[in-house]
């Protein structure tokens, strides 16, 4: 009798999820990869509207060693692990979000349909996924250089130049980008900088940075401005601005000696760098996503990718701009164009057109849809831009 029970209620459940359709075999709406401001920013655009979303979150930040969050607005000197807690706890006030903290190994799309894999083998299912995946910066194998970056060491004058204004600067990488970091600094931030090219003064950098300004040279002249082309031995850090500093003015008075192989070596109170970067996951290659350059191509609408059903945002798509800011901002953009496209799939299953039920669950779903909704999407992110 319990066997013939238990095969009963098999039967009705098997029965009901087929009813049910297609949408309710996952377990949540959206998998959001990336606890940073992107992925944080994407998952409280979602719960607004009451989408269930599962977001995971590695514990790799690519602003997590810097002391302060700047140019944030409202959150401005703020601790980056503050910001995300805060976010959190926000985000969680909606009981829509599951927040994991565990690193997604990997992602795979069947039937229209995502799954997400930890570590241990558990298995998460969605109908959509927004990639807030990161970036990872390149920097050589300098010793002291990474131990120091984000405090005294930076890449975005935005970011962390305010601190080190007035101080004795150094620009670090290819001598052909020193061109643009002079002029982010000179003549607000710093007016003592040293371009330390670390022997890259060669045809090809001299060639990229004429491309620029074909009187770069006089530039670099007027400005006082120095190259120093020897090989750098290592950075050391003499004094921690974690320490030192002036609270009430918000200055930070690290220093460093940048050793050269030639046993010399000069003194810096900070250094901006120009270091490649690189995709921080390779979630977006599992999921075949195309890349402009190093970044997640999402020229498409909404910051699609080529991949129906995923988006790309943050520092690792194609927006071409890495702050905060930015980030939240493409969260929020693919969250609105995310949950219309789940409501227009929803429409069409519970509509009574039989036809458009087809649509929805053959292969070209997805693009069937977005030609369904027209401009539609696009008119309602517009105006939610506007308020």
């Amino acid at each position: 009798m319990f066997v013939f029970g238990c095969r009963v209620l098999f039967a009705i459940f098997t029965f009901l999820t087929v009813c049910l359709g297609q949408a309710n075999q996952t377990q949540y709406d959206v998998i959001v990869i990336g606890g940073g401001p992107s992925g944080l920013s994407a998952a409280s655009g979602l719960s607004r509207v009451l989408r269930k979303v599962i977001l995971f979150d590695s514990g790799e930040y690519r602003n997590n060693p810097t002391r302060h969050m700047h140019d944030v607005i409202g959150n401005d000197h703020v601790v980056p692990a503050a910001f995300r807690a805060a976010a959190r706890k926000q985000i969680s006030f909606y009981n829509v979000t599951t927040f994991v903290d565990q690193k997604v190994t990997k992602m795979q799309l069947t039937n229209n349909s995502f799954s997400a894999t930890v570590a241990n083998g558990t298995t998460f299912t969605a109908r959509k996924v927004i990639l807030g995946s990161g970036l990872k910066d390149d920097l050589p194998n300098v010793p002291g250089l990474r131990d120091a970056f984000g405090k005294g060491i930076f890449w975005c004058p935005w970011c962390d130049g305010f601190e080190h204004r007035d101080q004795p600067i150094g620009v670090l990488g290819n001598l052909s980008d020193a061109y643009d970091s002079v002029k982010e600094l000179y003549p607000t931030l710093n007016k003592d900088i040293r371009v330390y090219s670390n022997g890259t003064n060669n045809t090809a950098q001299l060639t990229r940075i004429a491309s620029k300004d074909q009187n770069w040279e006089g530039v670099f002249k007027a400005y006082n401005i120095t190259i120093i082309n020897k090989p750098i031995l290592n950075i050391t850090r003499v004094q921690n601005g974690s320490i030192v500093q002036d609270e009430a003015i918000r200055k930070e008075f690290d220093k460093f000696r940048v050793y050269f192989t030639d046993e010399t070596f000069e003194e810096r109170g900070a250094f901006i760098t120009n270091y490649a970067t690189s995709q921080a996951s390779e979630l977006p290659r599992q999921l075949g996503v195309n890349f402009l350059g190093n970044k997640m191509n999402t020229t498409a609408r909404g910051l699609r990718t080529n991949v129906k059903g995923v988006w790309g945002i943050g520092d690792a798509n194609s927006d071409n701009s890495t702050n905060v800011p930015h980030a939240m901002s493409s969260g929020k953009t693919a969250a609105v164009f995310c949950h219309v496209e789940l409501a227009t799939e929803e429409l069409a299953r519970t509509s009574g057109d039989s036809a458009k039920r087809d649509q929805i669950n053959d292969g070209l779903a997805h693009e069937r849809v977005e030609q369904q909704m027209g401009n539609e999407i696009e008119d309602i992110y517009n105006r939610l831009r506007r308020r």
